[in-house]
């Protein structure tokens, strides 16, 4: 019988109420509107989000989850046997990490850093319970933004093996293109020459396709979106009336993007007291929850190029609805 996997739990400053207010109080005194899509994520919206991982128009976990599956041996052998952390940037539920290791790992396997990292503190659990059935890991999480927590994983690297750095799930689709190359150059900025970063990233597909993964017949998304109002109501004493909002979902081809928005019916004047914020919103008028990129692989690579990454090898799935590129940092 092998010994229990510690699992420990670290929680920067960063992602503390006093954040949410700040940002609550910024983003909705901006033109147009707008909400930052990683507050979605509380107890309910990440188990919204599960939900939409398995609706029949969301393809791209599952199209993701095929590709780490076929090739994650291919991803691990990259590194030689060299990989002794694994560092992963929102994590959810762990079900694609653990299909990494399962698939990529080679017997007899060595002790393998896990470090979880994620806004969600039920995400964080969720994860880190499933991984714990992995035979030698060792799991630590971090409720925090990316940034903060990949510091403080690179701050706490263990031995002298590589890193691969994953991030999954199209959640680079959540940056506009300048933020995106600011993003990944922290992440090349994080790691050492020789470390390995795998990212997952949905390709441009029609817009009947895009539109139904973002506004599903079953109101998925729409409970997802609205959430953050509730969440809102519940953590800020905000008084935004939910039922008077509705979602909305458009494809914009110009910035190849899928928008999320939620749209009032009707005027309203709304309160958020922990935020020191009162205002009014007119009818039709709108708040941009999330902005979602689509890419062309080839742009997908320059990309990370000029971020500056070697790319090692892109897999695309066979309709393609996804891209798994692995790049190393040069």
């Amino acid at each position: 019988m092998s010994e229990p996997k510690p699992i420990l739990s670290r929680t920067p400053t960063d992602s503390s109420a006093d954040q949410f207010a700040a940002d609550v109080q910024y983003y909705l005194a901006l033109q147009p509107r707008q909400l930052p899509s990683r507050y979605f994520y509380d107890a309910l919206g990440s188990a919204l989000f599960d939900a939409i991982c398995r609706l029949p128009w969301y393809r791209i976990t599952r199209a993701e989850t095929r590709l780490l599956a076929k090739h994650g041996r291919e991803i691990f052998d990259a590194f030689g046997r060299g990989v002794d952390t694994v560092v992963e940037l929102g994590c959810g539920s762990g079900q694609k990490l653990m299909t990494l290791v399962q698939a990529g790992r080679r017997a007899p396997a060595r002790r393998l850093e896990l470090r979880l990292i994620d806004v969600s503190a039920s995400a964080l659990a969720s994860s880190a319970g499933a991984l714990s059935a992995l035979d030698d890991v060792h799991i630590v999480t971090y409720e925090a933004s990316y940034e903060a927590g990949l510091a403080e994983a690179r701050a706490a690297r263990p031995g002298s093996g590589r890193t691969l750095a994953l991030f999954l799930g199209s959640n680079i689709g959540n940056f506009d293109p300048p933020g995106a190359d600011a993003f990944l150059r922290g992440i090349r900025a994080a790691l050492a020459r020789g470390d390995g970063f795998l990212i997952g990233a949905d390709l441009v597909k029609p817009e009947r396709a895009l539109l139904l993964a973002y506004d599903d017949p079953l109101g998925v998304t729409a409970a997802f979106n609205l959430n953050l109002l509730v969440r809102i109501n519940r953590e800020l004493s905000g008084d935004f009336d939910v039922s008077a909002f509705t979602h909305r979902a458009v494809w914009n081809a110009r910035a190849s993007r899928v928008e999320m928005h939620l749209v009032s019916r009707g005027r309203q004047h709304v309160r958020v007291p922990a935020a020191q914020l009162e205002f009014d919103i007119e009818d039709g008028e709108s708040i941009w929850t999330e902005s979602s990129y689509k890419y062309d692989p080839d742009g997908l690579r320059l990309m990370l190029e000029r971020a500056g990454f070697r790319t090692i090898h892109q897999w695309i799935d066979g309709d393609d609805t996804f891209a798994l590129t692995l790049v190393a940092a040069a």
